[in-house]
């Protein structure tokens, strides 16, 4: 007998775009090497048609008073970029493109029913496994599907490694001395082609477990721990393994806590690496503590002038340091923009939208302490997103108020 949720009709669009957005690298790479080259210019249109797809999707179901959030978002992020474009007097739209993307993930969330929601985390959970196992079973075989060093090389400009012949994104190959488990000799990028997106895809699997596991058959509980374990163990994300263990706990404690913590996470992150920087000054190089404080000294490094935006020439100087890197690009306003939206955003009236509002503060601030914004990529991005318009809008099953095991017991 089907349950109410297999019934539902799937939202074939929802559906194409979410995935597309996650597959659309690993498509690219397999044209590149087996039908023609590409260029830096086929994975801007492949993004731009995908963003185009999604906004004319909206114009069709229209925009309403609950779309109000991301609009306002959308649109204050619209007027800063142009006050940094006229500024600089040079084009600047990588955050306003990010936002654009938590705009249209975050409505289509909304549209989005619990049928669409699981197929699009199941099918796109599935690929990268069975992608993943190929990569550890064989690299040769993974390399001879996508070649990601040349695919990088066509529409990156990233130049192949000369120490390894394997074929790999030269960010793979890691280093003597890296964090690992051993599992294999190099960071694993199943889809992804490269290690960062698979570490923050397995960050995104974290956030549909936590927030959605009471929903979840057996089989896909199994599917998505199984990938989770793999990423980790092949993958050698100190910092995803840190929001994994956090996410454990965070299952049983977070529906305790109120709603208004997640406007600390920000600052107490930061206070924390300040506190770390004080502690280890000198600690450099490609460690915890060493990206924490390169991240410090990109903040200390600032003046007013790149605080409002009058330097985004040199915007790519802090690709590793998140919070830095969208101050210059966006100013300090569009930090706090982004803080604010991430943080009361996503709903937290229920046990799951709880669950999933704190580990979201603690993934976005976490990542951008000791990385990249890399959390902003469609490929990673459109599922957060989709996944917090759902619950925000569609999550009506679960209790309001955590229960005690007396009154679980009773019920």
């Amino acid at each position: 007998m089907q349950s109410p949720t297999e019934k539902q009709p799937i939202n074939y669009t929802i559906l194409a775009i979410s995935l597309l957005a996650v597959l659309y690298n690993c498509i690219l790479a397999f044209i590149n090497h087996n039908i023609m080259p590409l260029t830096p210019s086929s994975v801007v249109i492949s993004e731009v048609l995908l963003q185009v797809a999604s906004f004319a999707y909206l114009l069709t179901k229209g925009i309403y008073e609950e779309d109000i959030g991301p609009l306002l978002y959308l649109l204050l992020t619209v007027a800063l970029t142009v006050f940094v474009i006229a500024i600089n007097k040079q084009p600047y739209i990588d955050h306003l493109r990010n936002v654009m993307i938590i705009f249209v993930f975050s409505i289509m969330g909304r549209l989005s029913n619990e049928r669409t929601v699981k197929l699009a985390f199941r099918i796109s959970c599935l690929v990268v496994l069975i992608v993943l196992i190929i990569e550890i079973v064989s690299v040769k075989e993974y390399v001879a599907l996508f070649h990601p060093a040349e695919y990088f090389q066509n529409t990156r400009g990233v130049p192949p490694a000369t120490y390894s012949d394997l074929g790999l994104f030269r960010g793979a190959l890691g280093f003597e001395g890296r964090f690992s488990f051993g599992l294999i000799d190099h960071r694993s990028s199943s889809i992804f082609l490269e290690q960062v997106s698979l570490a923050n895809f397995c960050g995104v699997m974290v956030l549909y477990l936590i927030s959605f596991s009471n929903r979840l058959r057996l089989l896909d509980r199994l599917l998505f721990l199984s990938t989770v374990v793999l990423i980790l163990l092949t993958n050698d994300t100190r910092t995803m393994l840190i929001f994994s263990l956090i996410c454990i706990a965070g299952y049983f404690i977070y529906p305790w806590l109120p709603k208004a913590l997640d406007l600390l996470t920000m600052p107490v992150i930061i206070i924390a690496g300040f506190v770390i920087h004080a502690l280890e000054p000198t600690v450099t190089g490609d460690n915890f503590v060493g990206r924490i404080n390169g991240t410090v000294r990109a903040f200390l490094g600032m003046d007013l002038q790149s605080a409002i935006g009058l330097e985004v020439d040199q915007v790519g100087v802090f690709v590793d340091s998140g919070y830095v890197y969208i101050i210059y690009g966006a100013t300090i306003f569009g930090l706090i923009l982004f803080w604010l939206y991430a943080s009361l955003y996503p709903s937290g009236k229920t046990v799951n939208q709880r669950r999933l509002g704190h580990a979201l503060s603690l993934f976005m601030f976490l990542n951008l302490m000791i990385g990249s914004t890399a959390i902003f990529s469609m490929k990673t991005a459109g599922l957060i997103w989709l996944l917090v318009g759902f619950l925000k809008f569609n999550e009506g099953t679960q209790a309001k108020e955590p229960q005690t095991l007396a009154v679980a017991a009773g019920s």
